[in-house]
């Protein structure tokens, strides 16, 4: 699904909602789990899963064209972490 199908189907359930309503919302739930990444904090929505930061520390890795060795720093990287409810769901299909 994508962002747009996601906007849509939120019109789709609320009849008094119209597209540029709908967008915002959708817009704000993702910003707002954004920020709270970005600050360092971690987002739970209980039932669909968590939202948390992860760090990957630096390593070497060899260039598949030359073969030569580079380094790549650490870095940070958005981890998603599925509740056992969508678990659930996901195995039942």
């Amino acid at each position: 699904m994508t962002k747009s199908q996601l906007i849509e189907k939120l019109m789709d359930e609320d009849s008094q909602l119209n597209k540029k309503e709908s967008e915002l919302i959708v817009n704000t739930i993702f910003d707002s789990i954004s920020n709270a990444l970005v600050r360092g904090d971690r987002v739970e929505i209980r039932g669909f899963g968590s939202f948390s930061i992860r760090e990957r520390e630096a390593r070497q890795a060899r260039n598949p064209k030359s073969g030569n060795l580079i380094d790549i720093p650490s870095k940070k990287t958005p981890f998603f972490k599925t509740g056992k409810e969508l678990r659930e769901r996901v195995d039942i299909c």
